[in-house]
């Protein structure tokens, strides 16, 4: 056995194992617990394709691995995130039947992701950008929003996440743009070129300054910026072509 070729279906494995604890913690509503192991899963599915490039292993078991995983950690998770904040915001506390069934639209952001990560691996214009929202940005955002939500809550007594309306818009956009035609600048660097990365250094640089001032607050401002700052950089090169 190729111990080597074996290392990115470690990482993978470990991807999936970090999926399927959040999905623990969003059962029993800890989801501040849910967000940390995504952001595990997340970066367990960084360094699969990472090692599987550094060691020139990459293969179609691992493609394969690598979705299967994903769907869970990055498409299961967040579906169920929403399905929860779904039926423990106020409006639902009334349990009349549609109360009930409409908390289900959540996992629109999972059929969403499925549809998103089948078409990744067949789409061949998507080796070194993105076309549509990320399934693990898309995930952070979903994730993190009842972390904001309890943050509102606590310091300005707001809660605004758990408005109904606002889950309902943001799980419909959600699966959208995960799916949408938008081409998504790529975060790779792989060199030290400020000519050729200036964007993703920009965006790194912004990203970090709002982690260190907003915290928790800053995961859903900087997805948001990442597709914003996208669609520009789209219109400034058609501009320029």
């Amino acid at each position: 056995m190729n111990i080597k070729a074996q290392i990115p279906n470690l990482f993978t494995m470990l991807n999936l194992f970090s999926g399927c604890v959040a999905l623990v913690m969003v059962a029993d509503l800890k989801f501040d617990l849910a967000f940390y192991f995504v952001c595990l899963g997340i970066f367990f599915d960084f360094f699969d394709g990472f090692f599987a490039r550094k060691f020139n292993v990459a293969g179609p078991l691992g493609v394969q691995l690598d979705s299967l995983a994903d769907m869970v950690t990055s498409g299961v998770v967040p579906g169920y995130v929403m399905y929860q904040m779904l039926l423990n915001s106020r409006v639902f506390l009334v349990l009349e039947w549609h109360h009930i069934v409409l908390p289900f639209l959540g996992f629109a952001i999972t059929l969403g992701a499925c549809y998103r990560l089948a078409k990744f691996n067949i789409d061949t214009r998507q080796t070194d950008s993105f076309i549509g929202l990320p399934t693990p940005a898309n995930t952070l955002f979903i994730t993190s929003l009842p972390l904001v939500a309890d943050y509102f809550h606590n310091e300005i007594d707001l809660g605004f996440s758990y408005n109904r309306w606002f889950l309902i818009v943001v799980t419909l956009v959600s699966a959208y743009v995960m799916n949408a035609e938008i081409p998504l600048f790529s975060l790779k660097i792989k060199n030290f070129s400020f000519a050729k990365y200036k964007l993703q250094i920009f965006f790194l640089a912004v990203s970090v300054l709002m982690l260190i001032f907003l915290q928790i607050l800053a995961v859903p401002l900087i997805i948001g910026f990442y597709v914003i700052l996208s669609v520009i950089n789209n219109i400034v090169n058609k501009k320029s072509a």
